[in-house]
């Protein structure tokens, strides 16, 4: 069937047909869009000094963002203007200037045409620097889109910043990182993150800390936002939301007690912040240490999860914290995540599922789904 026509059959408030969990061509299409939008690829601190860079991938499209000489820091197309070879090859590294490995075609850290060795008479150096992309950079987070126009983010930006700020993001570094690689379409993985009807039976050690894992807390309150259905002015999703610990729970640690030095002007309030922009890149701040989730898909039936623990710049592991206690909740409940995930595919790759109902405790999937399938039939027409 086409993807127009699954499209126009689903059921809203449903979970989405079979297909778009396992067909390639429904992939291909997902990935133009997921590259025509704001994702985020890392933090700030992970490149402190001039010439260092990270390179990151979505689908086909890679970028380099490197902090230039002059400190300022560009997100550029990872394809030589030669004959269109990677640049770099490595995740993190740090260059002097960049060399192409194909054609020692040399470029400047802000794109520009260094050298080019050979080039016949007319040819102009200055018409063939990297292609730059578009970046922001919001609280330290470092966010890219691979397409020239991308969706605008201003209000997006403004939400988030209002997270990143009270909680020091711009003052962060991060102090630990691991990636999940999980047999599962990306929709399965991110439909996962965005509710908490499974928290009580898959996660016990999220479900004693966090209040969210109880039936009916989930609500927008007041200081809030939430921007989550396609948007008529073409803007970026974004959600900002505050959610309760546990009674004396300080953060989300072992025992619920402080684990790290305060962030920013944040207090043991009793509360954490739940951010996101885009589809594929999530946000949890609580008041001594922050998550960055960034969903990363690989192929069709193979999607990767990195997340991304920050704290204070100021803060020396072994004196201020320790990595196994800082990751210990979200390390746990990524695994088990992969899990259930990866149950849930192995399920609807069989002909007998058909799309569910989603429950009351799933509106943050309903929506998501929503905005997908909404997203999808405009980028059909």
């Amino acid at each position: 069937m086409h993807i127009s026509d699954l499209l126009a059959k689903h059921r809203p408030a449903y979970s989405l047909d079979r297909a778009f969990y396992t067909r390639s061509d429904i992939f291909a299409r997902d990935m133009d869009l997921l590259t025509g939008r704001w994702t985020c690829v890392g933090h700030a601190s992970d490149i402190p000094a001039p010439g260092d860079y990270l390179v990151a991938e979505l689908s086909v499209e890679s970028a380099i963002v490197i902090r230039g000489a002059d400190s300022v820091i560009r997100a550029l197309a990872n394809v030589c203007r030669h004959r269109g070879s990677h640049i770099c090859t490595k995740a993190h590294g740090h260059a002097n200037i960049l060399t192409c490995p194909y054609h020692a075609w040399t470029y400047n850290l802000d794109g520009s045409l260094r050298q080019a060795r050979q080039m016949p008479e007319g040819f102009d150096p200055a018409a063939h620097s990297l292609q730059p992309l578009p970046l922001e950079i919001i609280g330290g987070l470092l966010f890219v889109c691979f397409d020239a126009n991308p969706p605008d983010i201003a209000n997006s930006a403004a939400a988030l910043a209002t997270m990143t700020t009270h909680y020091g993001w711009d003052n962060a570094k991060i102090a630990a990182r691991k990636t999940y690689s999980v047999r599962a379409n990306w929709k399965l993985v991110l439909e996962n993150y965005h509710e908490c009807y499974h928290c009580g039976p898959s996660h016990p050690e999220f479900s004693e800390l966090h209040a969210l894992a109880r039936p009916g807390v989930r609500f927008i309150g007041d200081g809030d936002v939430e921007s989550w259905a396609q948007m008529p002015d073409g803007g970026e999703v974004f959600r900002v939301m505050r959610s309760d610990l546990a009674e004396a729970c300080a953060t989300g640690s072992r025992d619920g007690k402080a684990i790290a030095p305060l962030m920013g002007s944040a207090t043991y309030d009793g509360a954490c912040v739940f951010g996101e922009l885009g589809f594929l890149s999530a946000f949890l701040a609580y008041p001594d240490h922050g998550l960055v989730y960034r969903f990363i898909p690989r192929g069709v039936l193979e999607t990767e999860m990195e997340v991304l623990w920050l704290v204070n710049a100021s803060a020396q592991e072994g004196r201020d914290y320790n990595p196994e206690t800082l990751t210990w909740l979200w390390d746990v409940t990524s695994q088990a995540d992969k899990k259930i995930i990866e149950r849930n595919q192995a399920g609807v790759l069989s002909r007998a599922y058909r799309p569910g109902p989603f429950s009351l405790m799933e509106p943050g999937t309903k929506q998501y789904v929503e905005r997908y399938v909404s997203e999808m039939a405009a980028l059909a027409e």
